[in-house]
């Protein structure tokens, strides 16, 4: 299991993100997580400038890439403690985000079986949806 690091400091002190070094996350990353009052959990990051296409807005691969961890976050209670992985992922790109703004997703479970879990949700900064999506997670079971 990969190891969870609370914030101390900065922007995002008090939210938590994953200690992922080597992997894709840490490239187009960090992105951070917490749960709202109502337990809903909240993903977010700062757009930065490895994260813009030519045309200086946010690149969707950027987003799909957002929209893929936000879903295993909102599904995180449903996962159990097991791993899994994405079996689809549908997104409508509405509009996009630029440099210095923040950027965050929420979503809902909309069932969990014994092996699938179906989620969907959107993404934001501010006002604006920039994304919306929804996804299917195969949980694998924990074998004895």
């Amino acid at each position: 299991m990969v190891a969870k690091i609370t914030v101390s400091e900065g922007e995002f002190a008090g939210w938590q993100t994953y200690d992922l070094h080597g992997t894709f996350d840490t490239v187009v990353g960090p992105f951070y997580f917490r749960p709202d009052a109502d337990g809903r959990m909240r993903c977010a990051f700062r757009a930065e400038a490895k994260h813009m296409n030519a045309g200086h807005r946010m690149h969707g691969g950027c987003l799909m890439t957002f929209a893929d961890i936000a879903l295993f976050q909102t599904a995180y209670q449903e996962m159990e403690g097991a791993s899994g992985v994405t079996v689809s992922l549908d997104s409508t790109f509405i509009d996009g985000a630029y440099e210095g703004e923040l950027v965050e997703a929420m979503g809902e479970v909309v069932r969990a079986g014994k092996s699938l879990i179906f989620v969907r949700g959107q993404i934001s900064t501010g006002e604006r949806i920039l994304m919306t999506y929804s996804g299917v997670i195969r949980k694998f079971t924990k074998r004895g």
